[in-house]
């Protein structure tokens, strides 16, 4: 059986536990033929699912899904990611993605469930000739986490054998969502709409108050009233294209994705702060000189401000911030116009390996796509196939090796490549205003 511990935001309880045996089901449409799917739940709550081809190469990724979602985990949740990531299992590895016990942030507590569920997959088939971690999105953070936290056993050797992060979140919660909480401040300034004026006020860090009832829907009704921008531009008016034009030029966030950046400053902000943080704000806009606008002086002058608690800097830090400190080969994917995750995020994350000198285990690739959550096929299967070969044979990877390892993987699973082998991913304070916290030794 299993030792396992139950953790929050970084406070572990150690605790013996007894997982479920995993039970076979159906596998979802997609899979090889032959392919046996498992899930169950763990003995803290998380449920799983477990997919491991007949021909099995004898490594096991370990999934850690993005998001991070806020409705209360469902037993069937992680098919949706077993489904839109079937290359893996296509490839002869075997898969196994958590749900986590719960809904909403929590890097390390997502961390642990992922580790537990690598702990129960060694339980039940043995120890595999190698494991990966492969985290998408918010799932990037989790995976980098995991390996951090959990990627020396008690015998020395290292727990998993390479790491692969895509569009992945991987400024830390201390850097990665400042630009919205500059969303916040700077749409309140144009639109005064959320919260509006006859509405009890909170402080815009918060999210949203609790025990508040605004709705997705009702949020993007008060966006669209004050900038049209679910509207055809032809039927905006001057305010709206005013609005509309300073909120994105100011905040640099794409149009197609405006809707959704503030309903995560609005939802996640209020989960991470309400029930994560003990109430206590990570963010600050102090001393941001916004620009763009059509009246800088009239913004800054305007705008709502705020400063971080400590105390708030300090547990958001703890629990999603990154030392760098690479055990095994880590490989990262971005798309350039990622339109969620900004590609500048991977400089933070390659400064941060570099001052802890593990640059050496650390190649980093680019695509010209303009997509989040899912890039082409092939370009994962390359990812996949040069992580093999690091691991197995020694032979490190380029950018340019992994472009011609994708046209390799072409001709299995058709679509496109679009690794562009030359780019460098600017700095974050080009894309997000930098600014200082107390906690943290300069600004970020």
């Amino acid at each position: 059986m299993l030792k396992l511990s139950v953790a929050v935001l970084g406070l572990a309880l150690s605790a013996t536990v007894v997982h479920a045996q995993p039970v076979e089901r159906s596998c979802p449409e997609g899979l090889p033929a032959e392919t046996k799917c498992l899930a169950g739940q763990d003995a803290n709550g998380a449920y799983y699912w477990i997919a491991v081809p007949k021909a099995w190469n004898g490594t096991l990724v370990v999934h850690t899904h993005g998001g991070p979602r806020l409705k209360a985990p469902k037993p069937d949740d992680a098919l949706e990611d077993l489904e839109r990531f079937s290359v893996t299992v296509a490839e002869g590895y075997a898969w196994a993605g958590s749900n986590y016990r719960r809904e909403g942030y929590g890097v390390r507590s997502a961390a642990e469930d992922s580790d537990n569920l690598r702990k129960l997959f060694w339980d039940t088939f043995g120890r595999p000739k190698r494991t990966l971690l492969h985290g998408q999105s918010w799932g990037g953070n989790v995976a980098a986490k995991t390996a951090e936290l959990y990627g020396q056993g008690a015998d020395g050797r290292p727990v998993y054998d390479g790491v692969i992060l895509t569009s992945g979140v991987l400024g830390g919660g201390t850097r990665s969502y400042d630009f919205r909480a500059d969303l916040r401040a700077v749409y309140q300034f144009y639109c005064g709409n959320h919260p509006a004026k006859d509405e009890a006020q909170y402080p815009l860090w918060q999210g949203q108050p609790v025990g508040s009832k605004l709705t997705n829907r009702q949020l993007d009704e008060r966006l669209n009233a004050c900038t049209g921008v679910d509207l055809p531009a032809g039927q905006r008016t001057a305010a709206q294209k005013r609005n509309l034009a300073n909120i994105l030029a100011v905040t640099r966030i794409p149009e197609r994705t405006l809707g959704s950046h503030l309903g995560w400053a609005t939802f996640t902000f209020a989960d991470m702060v309400n029930k994560r943080l003990g109430g206590k704000n990570p963010f600050s806009n102090v001393g941001v000189v916004y620009k763009g606008s059509d009246d800088d002086k009239a913004l800054n002058a305007g705008v709502p401000r705020f400063a971080a608690d400590p105390e708030g800097v300090r547990r958001l830090a703890e629990d999603s911030d990154l030392t760098g400190k690479l055990m095994v080969p880590t490989l990262t994917m971005h798309a350039i116009d990622d339109p969620t995750a900004f590609v500048e995020l991977e400089s933070v994350f390659r400064d941060t390996v570099a001052k802890a000198g593990k640059s050496d285990l650390l190649v980093q690739s680019f695509t010209d796509e303009h997509e989040h959550s899912k890039l082409a096929t092939p370009e994962y299967a390359a990812l996949f196939r040069a992580m093999d070969a690091w691991t197995g044979k020694g032979i490190k990877p380029s950018p340019a090796s992994l472009a011609a390892g994708c046209a390799e993987a072409v001709k299995t699973y058709g679509e496109a490549c679009h690794f562009q082998v030359g780019y460098k991913p600017a700095p974050l304070s080009t894309r997000s205003y930098p600014r200082a916290k107390p906690g943290l030794t300069a600004p970020r």
